[in-house]
């Protein structure tokens, strides 16, 4: 069987966009799905601090065509995003809550979930209130998952994801690897991604 590990902080919009996708394309080609939620900004401190000094120029011609190709995308994925008030925002304990629904398999339905409530609702994800909505709309127990985001394995375990993805040569989100090390990197990238899982197969 093939193997598809997906990076991903839902404080991303090009995140948003890929993960509407990648689960549909995993399970059509039968690949293993691996979800690592991660800490983007932890990334872009260590190793990609150019964004910063993107985003601090809005009025540059590059910054105002990515947001346009990024509504463009939306449009075409069919995917609601409304640029959030809060921007960047802390997706720390959004990320906590992801990998506790990894554990039970509920990953995918509680990240999605998460990214429409803030690009799409215009939530601030780093509420607790809002995490405990989101996973009571998939179906969880949002006392049990809120609880999880202050359990010390499951801090150390984003940290150790964010690590790993940079160790890996990843520089932010999606980062997506089919079979360990064959990296693809954006939301753009899904037609090679799923190239690649077929020739996997």
């Amino acid at each position: 069987m093939s193997k598809l590990e997906v990076f991903f902080d839902c404080s991303s919009p090009w995140t948003y966009l890929a993960i509407t996708q990648v689960g549909g394309i995993a399970r059509a080609h039968g690949a293993e799905l691996i979800w690592r939620p991660i800490l983007v900004g932890g990334i872009f401190n260590q190793i990609n601090k150019e964004v910063y000094e993107t985003r601090a120029n809005p009025d540059h011609p590059k910054y105002r065509y990515m947001r346009k190709d990024l509504m463009n995308w939306a449009d075409y994925r069919g995917v609601t995003i409304n640029w959030p008030t809060i921007f960047p925002v802390n997706s720390v304990k959004a990320m906590r809550a992801c990998i506790a629904a990894a554990d039970i398999g509920k990953c995918e339905t509680l990240a999605l979930e998460v990214c429409d409530a803030y690009w799409g609702r215009n939530q601030d994800i780093a509420q607790d209130e809002v995490v405990a909505a989101c996973a009571e709309a998939v179906g969880l127990d949002a006392a049990a998952i809120l609880e999880k985001t202050n359990d010390p394995e499951i801090k150390q375990r984003l940290k150790n994801h964010t690590q790993e993805v940079m160790d890996r040569q990843g520089f932010g989100s999606p980062t997506m690897y089919v079979n360990e090390t064959d990296m693809f990197f954006g939301q753009d990238r899904l037609v090679l991604v799923e190239e690649a899982l077929k020739r996997a197969a």
